[in-house]
Formats: C-alpha cells, sequence, structure tokens
C-alpha cells in the first residue's frame, strides 16, 4: 500500500534544518549592506540582477525542499475541501492582483527589488507590531518602490527588497519613508538559503507571518516557461489558526470552514488549461502542482503577482474563467490553533562582546558572538542581518549594539555598549 504524504512530517524535519546554528564567517564592514562569507551556496543569490522588479536569473528562494517548492500534486485532499470551497463561494473567479500599467493612478502588483552590496542601511522605526518585527537597518533604499507606487495611498504599502550578496529578504507593511528612515507597521527579514520558520504567533509583513515575495507571480518566471514553488492568494474570511510556513492568524470569522492562513490549494489535475495563451497555462500548471497559500484577508481568490509592463492585462483577465470549484483543498494539516501551538527553546547566546569598549572617534570595533539554535542573527544599529561570528563597526559616537538571536520559538538579545571619545 502506497504510503500517504503527511505534510505535517515534512514540516517537522524543515523546521529542525531551519534552526542551525548560523555559518563561520569574516568580518564585514557596517557602513554599506554586509556581505556574506562562508557559505557557497550564496553565489546562487549573485544570479539575481539588481533593480526593480529584475529577473532572479533562475534562482529560487528557499531550499529545494522547502514548503515553498514543494511539489504538492499528489498530496490528499482534505476531507473538508468541498465544503470549504462552497463556503468561500465555488462559483467565484480568480482574479490576478497584478498587471501592467496603472489603474486609478496605482500600479497593479506589489513591486520588489534586487539591491547588492553597495547598497547602504536605512533604519526602521516600527508603529505598530515591533515587538513581532524584526529591527533594522536593512538595506531599503529611500527610493524603494512602495506597493501602490505612484500613488500608495491608504492601502497595504508593502516593500520588498532582495538582497544578492548576503542572499536575505526584507519585508515592510505599512511603510513610510522619513527622510533617512523607514516607518512602518510590521517587518520581517528572510534567509533565502534556509527553511526559516517565523516564531509561532509572530506577524511577518503579511498577516499569515509568511514571506510574500516567494509567493508572487513574476513575468520573468511565466517568461521562462515555469513557476517552480506556490503563490500567494487572499480570502474574504479565516479563523484563529494556521497551517506551517504560516505562524500567525488574523480572524475575522468564527466558521470551522473558513479558512485558517497558511491553507494551500491546488487547481485539480483534471482541468483543461489547453484553452489558454502559454503564459497563462504556465501559471495554472503551477497552481497544479505546488498549489497556492491563503496568506492574508482580502478578497475572494485574488492572486498576488509583481507589477511588469510587459503583462497583458487583458489575457490575464481569462484567468477570471477559473473559479473556485475548480481547486481542492489539501489536508490540513498540521493544524496549529490557541491550544496546541508548539513551544520550544529560544536560540541561547552563550556570548556578545567587544574588542574594546572605549575607543576614539573613527576607530573599528570588532563585535563577536557564540550563538546556538538560531535560524538567523540580526546587529542594530549599523549591521543589520549577518551570517558569522564576528563583524567590525566603527561608531561614531557612543553606541550600544544589541544582537537578537530568532527561531521558530521565540527571540533572545544580548548587548554591549562602545563609549566613543
Amino acid at each position: 500500500m502506497r504510503r500517504p504524504f503527511d505534510l505535517g512530517i515534512l514540516f517537522l524535519a524543515l523546521s529542525a534544518a531551519g534552526c542551525a546554528a548560523t555559518t563561520q564567517g569574516d568580518p564585514v564592514s557596517n557602513s554599506l549592506n554586509p556581505q556574506v562569507a562562508g557559505s557557497p551556496q550564496t553565489s546562487n543569490c549573485s544570479r539575481m540582477s539588481l533593480g526593480q522588479g529584475a529577473s532572479l536569473g533562475g534562482f529560487v528562494p528557499f531550499p529545494a525542499n522547502s514548503l515553498w517548492n514543494t511539489d504538492i500534486s499528489a498530496v490528499p485532499v482534505d476531507q473538508n475541501s468541498n465544503a470549504i470551497i462552497n463556503f468561500i463561494g465555488a462559483h467565484i473567479g480568480v482574479h490576478p492582483d497584478f498587471g501592467s500599467g496603472l489603474y486609478k493612478g496605482s500600479s497593479l502588483g506589489i513591486p520588489y527589488s534586487v539591491v547588492g552590496r553597495q547598497q547602504l542601511l536605512l533604519d526602521v522605526n516600527y508603529t505598530a507590531s515591533g515587538a513581532e518585527s524584526d529591527p533594522g537597518p536593512m538595506p531599503i533604499a529611500a527610493t524603494a518602490a512602495i506597493e501602490g507606487y505612484p500613488n500608495p495611498g491608504t492601502g497595504d504599502r508593502h516593500v520588498l527588497v532582495l538582497d544578492n550578496a548576503n542572499c536575505f529578504l526584507y519585508e515592510l507593511y505599512d511603510s513610510h519613508l522619513q527622510t533617512t528612515l523607514w516607518n512602518a507597521a510590521s517587518g520581517a527579514v528572510w534567509d533565502l538559503l534556509s527553511n526559516e520558520q517565523r516564531p509561532y504567533t509572530w506577524t511577518s509583513a503579511d498577516a499569515a507571518g509568511l514571506p510574500i515575495f516567494p509567493g508572487l507571480v513574476r513575468y520573468d518566471e511565466v517568461a521562462a516557461g515555469r513557476i517552480p514553488h506556490a503563490l500567494r492568494f487572499t480570502l474574504k474570511n479565516s479563523q484563529s489558526a494556521f497551517i506551517p510556513p504560516a505562524s500567525h492568524w488574523a480572524a475575522n470569522s468564527s466558521s470551522s470552514l473558513a479558512a485558517p492562513m497558511g491553507m494551500r490549494v491546488r487547481l485539480k489535475a483534471s482541468f483543461d488549461v489547453s484553452g489558454f495563451s502559454a503564459k497563462n497555462q504556465v501559471i495554472l500548471n503551477a497552481l497544479k502542482r505546488y498549489g497556492m497559500i491563503m496568506a492574508d484577508n482580502g478578497s475572494n481568490m485574488y492572486i498576488s503577482g509583481a507589477p511588469d509592463n510587459r503583462w497583458d492585462n487583458n489575457d490575464l483577465h481569462n484567468l477570471s474563467q477559473v473559479t473556485t470549484s475548480d481547486f481542492e483543498v489539501i489536508q490540513l494539516t498540521p493544524l496549529y490553533a490557541q491550544n496546541n501551538v508548539p513551544t520550544g527553546a529560544a536560540p541561547q547566546i552563550t556570548s556578545f562582546t567587544a574588542s574594546t569598549r572605549s575607543i576614539p572617534a573613527g576607530t573599528p570595533v570588532t563585535l563577536s558572538w557564540q550563538v546556538t539554535g538560531a535560524s538567523y542573527v540580526i546587529i542594530s544599529p549599523d549591521a543589520g542581518a549577518v551570517r558569522g561570528t564576528s563583524i567590525s563597526v566603527t561608531p561614531a559616537h557612543s553606541t550600544t549594539y544589541t544582537l537578537y538571536a530568532t527561531n521558530a520559538f521565540g527571540r533572545t538579545a544580548a548587548s554591549v555598549p562602545i563609549t566613543v571619545h
């Protein structure tokens, strides 16, 4: 007898892998975006071109066994699939929430930018969910495109930036530039080389605690003929529960048929895509193989993508012929609610030291640390997300540096003051 695909077992294995300690690296400068050292995989990130909406050159965020990149075409259908589909509305057409040009003065979709090691770091000030957000600084330029540009208005105002030198993804929600820093309601850093799991019950720049970028429909992938990952979509109603890789709920419904954050649906294998354009077939075939993940409360069956003037909006509109009833919900497992959220040990910081704690202005200082059990490490201010076990900083004035080590079970912090005289 063929053994059923167990998404729960897969997730537990990925969680363990994602909590590995940081790798050894060389000291890096704090004046520019710190450069990755010590990981041969980072060379893949250099495939990404620079600029807004740039091609990733075939680079796929997160490892091949990430839940985002896992083929779920053989995963069993959930026993309540039909009821959930009917609760959503069986005849609702898919809506591509992206395209070319402007609508009411705003671009269509969620933009992203790729930066390199020369990108300066800017501080981030959180205005809402700071306790569940990753501290800056981040390599997000003052010119970074805000969702809805050139007229972002009062929407979600996401900002997404990939770093092709360090292989991190930075995402902000409700972003507002304040001359030399960003105000944002929430934000997150994602290690593009690992199966990072956000701390359970924490949000990100998305309601589900998910990264946004890996779920976008991008023109460069469609033009290349293949989307090798799941897509992001929204539904009007959600319940107080989540399924990994989601980590957070934002419930607005008490119905047991409302979607948990992270719910995954796939286009039925029997759906005939032959009548659609070649580009739309790429999207539909991805929905058969990888499905799409519910990431936020919003309009039903809206699929997220990046704006690009090469999209044919009329052709994309043909996707509305695909309705909710053409999808099926895959097994809702593991399903976490208030009574069974996983618990475990936060990272342990064995040491966080400075080569000297009192310096004349303009003198570099080496910060060193030993951390176990962390998915990623951030040093604030000046450095941001880093790899390795040491960096060089040159504080212009007396500064207290704080190291933040994070994994699926929480965050640990340690600080060291530097006096400049």
